[in-house]
């Protein structure tokens, strides 16, 4: 594996995809197709696990390199950044899991009032930990390609095409109106008229 700015971009952007798909496979209540049960969150978060795994072994791999290149900091940084909430993520999953246990059971005692307010409560734990879980991997995936961008600096060809286009755009031209003349004037005509 190479430590170059390419390979370290592709290796972020890599990451950010594996967060999306994480974020994709999150349970929806009430969706018949990816409603929530223990055996499916209980899997995500081993999923987690080895992605958290992932993330300590791409600090690694940079971090023990004896020739870092002058980007591999940065780098580093971004991977060591997203550990935290890829934990975030799967800690909610977790109270999400003892949530469906919980309603798993309690199913027997439904109809009893006093454990209809614990099973409703239990939902909105679970809602609430989902929402978690999603914002925490959709905000880091989203750092994660923004990080992919920077990580690698644009192609000789597209540094040309944008010194060509900002030539072009700052061409002399006419100069611009006078817009506080042309915005004053109408308005003294309007203090005239009355």
């Amino acid at each position: 594996m190479d430590n170059t700015p390419l390979s370290d971009a592709l290796a972020l952007r890599a990451m950010a995809f594996a967060f999306d798909a994480q974020r994709g496979k999150l349970p929806v209540p009430g969706d018949p197709h990816r409603s929530p049960d223990v055996v499916t969150v209980a899997r995500q978060i081993s999923e987690l696990g080895k992605l958290v795994t992932d993330l300590g072994d791409e600090v690694l791999f940079r971090a023990a390199d004896q020739n870092q290149a002058p980007h591999t900091a940065r780098v580093i940084t971004n991977f060591a950044a997203v550990v935290e909430p890829a934990g975030e993520a799967a800690s909610a999953l977790g109270a999400v899991a003892h949530q469906l246990a919980f309603l798993n059971q309690t199913e027997s005692l439904r109809d009893q009032p006093d454990a209809r307010d614990a099973r409703e409560a239990a939902v909105r734990v679970i809602e609430e930990a989902l929402a978690t879980a999603d914002a925490a991997l959709h905000d880091r995936a989203n750092s994660l390609y923004a990080a992919s961008a920077t990580a690698s600096p644009p192609s000789a060809r597209l540094q040309a095409a944008r010194s060509r286009s900002a030539t072009t755009a700052r061409s002399p031209g006419p100069p611009p109106p006078n817009v506080t003349a042309a915005v004053a004037a109408p308005s003294a005509r309007i203090a005239r008229g009355r």
